[in-house]
């Protein structure tokens, strides 16, 4: 600032202000080389001829914004658009000075605030450093506040996540103990199993072989009993005492309607003589009584419920004469008055003894089992907070306290969720089903600001395209919320999530060092 503009002698302090602001707002001297700064003016002296900045080649300094390109690096077209790789540089008082490339110098579009960069008279631009300055002074104030807020909270959040990794360190050193107690236990109560259930096997062998003795018993009264069902129906069939069934004998039992059209056709039968003719006694109960019987039981009502025994048609036996009718009643009325030996074996009651082994040989099972069930929760937990220990949640574990926390944003058909360190997911509106949009794989930011960036991948696979993916970037803010969500391209999303604990200190952070500039 020229504060030499104003004498400070004999001045009240009030007129020494507004000296002093007037000096800070009046223009400096400018170079008379339109486009440098003055940290280069002395390249350009007017006196001497002018070399490029590359070294490359002299020229006369009158080739100097000749709007001719001479120099390689662009140096001698400082305030002219000739020069593609060139530079312009606006002073832009009031504002922030600004380096922009020199193809847009003239080209009727206001890059300087102050106007510098369009000189051509129609042009029209107007210097509007002074506001723009305002403004943003005015922001990087409020920026200011906003910023020792979060950071602050940031304080505090660091604080909070030393405080949570403390505490998952000692559960797991804690949960590493018992586990060591419950897998002891574990094997003692194997041993007891191991013991309990040999005993309880070789208790139960006895009763295994009586339970086989008894299931042959069964099987070979039921073949009994079905052959001998075989040899009755055999006789009710064989109308005419050949030993023989026939196709025609099948046909004149309904028994046998299989379509239920009201007749037995030639094939109906032969379907149950295998496609034969005739079958004897022997055939007939080996292969024939097996198709049929299904057949005869439905007759009888033996698979019918109430309303099927109505349309059931009429058994043909109600044809027969009354005596041989009376002579099959009495054979149903005859048959639950068979012998002893007949009769299907009831499985064989243990003794006291074999009782109280099988007690205890269940009782060593089901403690055994608690003791795996206690071993693989607590190696789940272990397994949960190591991983949790292993994440990156900052220098100072500042984001330790949103692991297991979510934030919802919605828009007009979507909410999105973000749960940091764990997924991102879209939602519907209109359902309540959930879309992966992917899982947290690492941080992303650039060197400078790791934290600045978190990235999810491996969501839901899109159709006919990539899984989803999503970057979310963290910005200071006073609370945790996220403020946008988008989708810059097909199946990659974009968040913008405010959090305190993305409140750096600025001297620290390329991104903010304006701002501490302009403060």
């Amino acid at each position: 600032m020229n504060y030499y503009l104003c004498p400070h002698r004999n001045l009240s302090f009030a007129f020494l202000l507004l000296c002093t602001y007037v000096a800070a707002v009046q223009k400096p001297e400018l170079p008379k080389v339109r486009g440098i700064s003055t940290s280069r003016v002395g390249f350009y002296d007017p006196e001497l001829g002018f070399t490029c900045l590359d070294g490359s080649k002299t020229i006369p300094f009158t080739q100097v914004n000749d709007d001719y390109c001479d120099c390689s690096d662009g140096s001698d077209e400082p305030g002219t658009s000739a020069c593609p790789h060139g530079s312009f540089y606006c002073f832009n008082v009031g504002h922030k000075p600004q380096v922009i490339p020199s193809y847009r110098v003239n080209d009727g579009i206001c890059d300087c605030c102050d106007g510098s960069d369009e000189y051509f008279e129609d042009h029209n631009c107007t210097n509007d450093c002074l506001r723009m300055g305002k403004e943003a002074r005015e922001n990087a104030a409020r920026w200011a506040v906003l910023f020792n807020a979060g950071k602050q909270l940031r304080a505090d959040l660091s604080q909070e996540g030393q405080k949570i990794k403390n505490e998952k360190q000692q559960k797991l050193n804690k949960l590493r103990i018992n586990q060591e107690e419950a897998e002891k236990i574990k094997a003692e109560r194997e041993q007891i199993k191991i013991q309990a259930e040999e005993a309880e096997n070789k208790a139960l062998e006895y009763y295994r072989e009586l339970e086989e003795e008894h299931k042959k018993k069964k099987e070979e009264l039921e073949a009994e009993r079905s052959t001998e069902q075989a040899l009755e129906y055999f006789k009710k069939l064989d109308s005419n005492g050949d030993n023989l069934i026939e196709v025609a004998e099948i046909q004149s039992r309904q028994t046998f309607d299989r379509d239920r059209n009201g007749e037995v056709s030639a094939e109906e039968a032969k379907l149950f003589l295998s496609n034969q003719e005739s079958v004897d006694q022997e055939t007939f109960i080996e292969r024939t009584w097996k198709l049929m019987k299904p057949f005869v039981e439905r007759e009888s009502g033996m698979y019918q419920s109430a309303g099927e025994a109505e349309s059931v048609p009429e058994h043909e036996d109600s044809e027969q004469p009354e005596d041989e009718e009376e002579h099959e009643d009495d054979e149903e009325e005859e048959e639950p008055e068979q012998s002893v030996g007949t009769q299907e074996p009831e499985n064989v009651p243990y003794d006291e003894e074999t009782t109280k082994l099988v007690e205890t040989a269940t009782i060593a099972r089901n403690q055994y089992s608690e003791s795996e069930k206690d071993v693989r929760t607590i190696t789940d937990e272990i397994t949960r907070l190591e991983d949790s220990l292993k994440k990156d949640f900052g220098v100072e574990e500042e984001f330790a306290s949103l692991e297991g926390q979510c934030f919802d944003y919605q828009d007009h058909e979507y909410i999105y969720k973000l749960c940091p360190f764990e997924k991102t997911l879209q939602i519907p509106k209109s359902n309540s089903m959930e879309t992966n949009l992917g899982r947290w794989s690492r941080w992303d930011g650039a060197e400078s600001n790791l934290y600045s960036k978190m990235l999810y991948e491996n969501g839901q696979n899109c159709w006919n395209g990539p899984n989803r993916s999503t970057k979310v970037s963290l910005f200071c803010g006073t609370e945790n919320k996220i403020t946008s969500v988008a989708e810059p391209n097909r199946c990659e999303y974009a968040f913008e999530f405010e959090t305190p604990a993305a409140c750096y200190d600025p001297s620290n952070q390329e991104s903010q060092s304006d701002v501490h500039d302009e403060l």
